[in-house]
């Protein structure tokens, strides 16, 4: 029996590297049957505001399985991305792009005899890409960084399940924790907390900026590194880089009900029609899906054919420009690979293996809820209280302290500008923007009520714009939140 999918060609490009690509499938006598669906630009231009009708979203979650090509989201039109948005819904949680150097793609390390295999994880659908974004005040505007014990674990564990599948000795947390101490700072934690299961991997952690610079120096250094969303999406994109570029980058979004196979490169709308795009990046990325499907032969012999193909050097027209035979459009690229199944290149080549399990697809009958923590003693002390105002520190001290006028269990200990504390103490160098965190903590001793705190931030509204308030929590007697830069 046929395994079906659901498939969307694409904006640009997509459609004519598909049809290259389900040619090859075909051609291989892959056991798939495809159901066409309609997303992408032109659905959001003829009304669909999530980007995609709504046939093609029962499909998708029908099937468990979508195989698209690049997608387009209307600039200007206040329209979230497709792409983040179908990672998002179906908590695709894990994207997996696999770099390694490939026969006929020069690279500066290619030149110079460095193969390079690693794997990028990246958690997809935390951080910033919840879109979660406000103006305070006309100069001042802050996004939201959600980064949840839970997700945290969902990806971490993959990672750590992919590193085994793959053979593979060592995982890296890239992180940013020296800076974004509860955030990044929880990430690690958790990866630190998963490592101990698994004592056969060598479990290490590196600051993101200090990864960046040994990835461009030393990449053969690294086997798998996992990031979360935004830090990954930067990383993935520079070890793109280091192996030729994004047209040889697959990319799965992998999640316990669907999961989503695509090219992560653009539409290329200058070159759309043409004949000329390169289907490599989602030949690649659906070489990976026949693996996660189970048809690893298929995926074994079309990545052979792929690879020795690429060692004859047959090329498009945006890579190989070195090479002494001419660039192949699109089309006579698929034929060049499909004349070669069952030819392996010099090394061998891969061979049939399954990096995942079969059972891809399950139905849930409600949202899942996640929770941690249930034996977690929680204890509330004090809020910060985000204020629009144009006046002094000491001003809007005096200001904040009459707030308190009727209420003795709180006091005011601190304020801050962009996060640099500007009362007590501070610097009058120390340039200001009209938004302010007023910090108000309990007195020892005394025991408070959520209706205490928000009665704190009402009062202040009386004398200053209100933007935001937020709880200071302990966790089991672990403070939960930062302190200011010079508190």
């Amino acid at each position: 029996m046929k395994t079906k999918i659901a498939v969307a060609k694409g904006d640009g490009i997509g459609p004519e590297i598909m049809d290259a690509v389900l040619r090859i499938f075909d051609a291989n006598d892959v056991q798939l049957e495809y159901e066409f669906v309609e997303m992408g630009k032109s659905y959001f231009d003829a009304g669909h505001s999530t980007g995609m009708t709504a046939a093609a979203k029962e499909a998708i979650e029908k099937y468990g399985i979508l195989f698209k090509g690049p997608m387009e989201t209307p600039k200007g039109k206040g329209v979230k991305s497709i792409n983040v948005t179908a990672r998002k819904v179906w908590n695709t949680y894990a994207n997996q792009r696999d770099f390694r150097t490939l026969n006929g793609v020069d690279t500066v390390f290619s030149k110079a005899g460095i193969p390079i295999n690693l794997t990028i994880v990246r958690e997809n659908i935390e951080d910033t890409y919840g879109g979660i974004e406000h103006l305070l005040t006309y100069d001042v505007a802050v996004g939201r960084r959600i980064i949840t014990r839970p997700g945290s674990e969902q990806v971490i564990r993959y990672a750590f399940e992919m590193v085994r599948r793959k053979g593979y000795k060592k995982l890296a947390c890239g992180h940013k924790a020296n800076i974004m101490k509860l955030t990044d700072g929880l990430f690690l934690e958790v990866f630190q907390q998963v490592a101990k299961e698994y004592p056969d991997i060598e479990a290490s952690d590196i600051i993101v900026d200090d990864l960046c610079m040994k990835l461009v120096s030393k990449p053969q250094s690294f086997e798998a590194i996992v990031l979360t969303n935004l830090q990954g999406d930067i990383v993935s994109d520079l070890c793109a880089g280091l192996v030729g570029g994004l047209g040889f980058a697959p990319s799965a979004n992998i999640g316990d009900n669907i999961s989503i196979f695509e090219a992560v490169h653009g539409t290329a709308p200058d070159i759309a029609g043409r004949g000329i795009a390169n289907p490599t990046a989602l030949l690649l990325s659906g070489i990976g899906m026949l693996r996660f499907l189970g048809h690893s032969a298929n995926a074994a012999s079309i990545e052979n054919a792929l690879l020795y193909t690429l060692e004859q050097g047959a090329h498009t027209g945006d890579f190989g420009a070195n090479s002494a035979s001419p660039a192949l459009g699109t089309t006579a690229f698929a034929d060049a690979i499909i004349a070669n199944i069952g030819k392996k290149p010099a090394d061998g080549g891969v061979f049939a293996s399954d990096d995942f399990t079969t059972d891809h697809h399950r139905t849930p009958i409600k949202n899942k809820l996640t929770l941690t923590g249930a034996h977690v003693v929680e204890e509330m002390i004090g809020v910060d209280v985000f204020v629009e105002s144009n006046v002094q520190p000491d001003e809007l001290a005096a200001v904040a302290k009459k707030s308190l006028r009727f209420n003795d269990n709180f006091e005011l200990v601190m304020i801050s500008n962009r996060g640099t504390q500007v009362w007590p103490t501070g610097s009058i160098y120390t340039e200001l923007v009209n938004e302010y965190r007023i910090r108000f903590e309990k007195k020892p001793g005394t025991d408070i009520k959520q209706k205490e705190i928000l009665h704190i931030a009402a009062d202040l509204s009386e004398a200053v714009k209100v933007c935001s308030v937020e709880f200071l929590m302990n966790f089991d007697g672990k403070i939960g939140y930062t302190l200011a830069q010079g508190q």
